[in-house]
């Protein structure tokens, strides 16, 4: 008899549920099921919500203050699920990303998730890196990463997961809005060293760099590079933390062809039904903020 292995839930590559949709998912804990949908088709699937059927949730956010406070993680744990956090805690900007906590507020809820599920159910995502031009010159967001990193390591953080800002049309639509503003895409070779120079960074602290969908710049690193291709989804990592009755197949609804490495999950939420709240001047999901106000005044 064929014994089907358990799958893991993303939760969600597609919004922020910890920060703004933890009472509907929930709803979906207690009813036993939940209904995933197609982003390109619509069409539905039942997934079985039980640990029986479950391996692990991924939770993804910029925000956990909401699900620590209301003490989401625990009653799900309670419920006999096993969870895995991916964090993005990137530099402060009220440019790029307007209705993110403070910093220190985000630097604080890395250290109590850390302290609650431990070190090793937790991945530091610093996502995405961009260039960009206003009419105070050229920047970028890096400035935080030395503080971020330090604070990390003093969490147990031991991945640091990265990639360079895409650049999707409906991100060209939002800044076109904006005056005095312009995104730059790097050349190869300078993401090629930015990298390096993160990851010789990182590894001096005992972290290990990332790069999410980033092959063609890792196809021109060195063969000594300590930087690695990343998988969001890591289901031999999960396998590792909870049992290994987890398929460790790589997605193939993911970029493969970019480097995705991520592994077969189940990605809850949606676009449409679920918009986020954060309105990041490069999501490319579905944020909220329509009038073009993108990265400059709060909703």
């Amino acid at each position: 008899m064929n014994h089907t292995k358990r799958i893991v839930i993303s939760a969600s590559r597609r919004t922020d549920l910890p920060a703004f949709y933890m009472p509907w998912f929930m709803q979906q804990i207690e009813r036993g099921t939940i209904e995933t949908v197609n982003p390109y088709n619509r069409r539905t699937k039942e997934i079985r919500l039980s640990p029986r059927y479950i391996h692990s949730i991924v939770f993804w956010s910029k925000n956990f203050g909401p699900f620590i406070a209301e003490g989401f993680g625990k009653r799900i744990q309670q419920a006999g699920f096993h969870l895995f956090f991916n964090f993005t805690v990137n530099s402060e900007s009220h440019l790029l990303e307007p209705q993110v906590p403070p910093l220190d507020d985000r630097l604080d809820q890395l250290e109590r998730l850390c302290a609650t599920y431990g070190a090793d159910a937790v991945t530091w995502r610093f996502d995405p890196i961009c260039f960009y031009e206003t009419e105070a010159g050229r920047q970028h967001n890096l400035v935080d990463f030395e503080r971020i990193a330090k604070t990390a390591v003093e969490c147990g953080i031991r991945r640091c997961i990265t990639s360079f800002r895409d650049d999707y049309q409906k991100i060209r639509k939002r800044t076109a809005a904006l005056h005095d503003f312009r995104f730059i895409d790097p050349s190869i070779e300078k993401k090629a060293r930015i990298l390096i120079q993160m990851a010789a960074q990182l590894d001096d602290i005992g972290i290990g760099l990332y790069a999410c969908c980033e092959k063609a710049v890792l196809d021109t690193l060195p063969s000594d590079s300590k930087v690695h291709p990343a998988a969001c989804i890591d289901n031999q990592v999960l396998a590792r933390l909870y049992g290994d009755d987890v398929s460790v197949k790589r997605d193939s609804g993911q970029r493969l062809q970019k480097g995705c490495g991520c592994r077969m999950s189940v990605d809850i939420g949606d676009y449409k039904q679920h918009p986020c709240y954060h309105n990041c001047l490069f999501c490319y999901a579905n944020p909220v903020d329509k009038s073009g106000s993108f990265g400059r005044t709060a909703t």
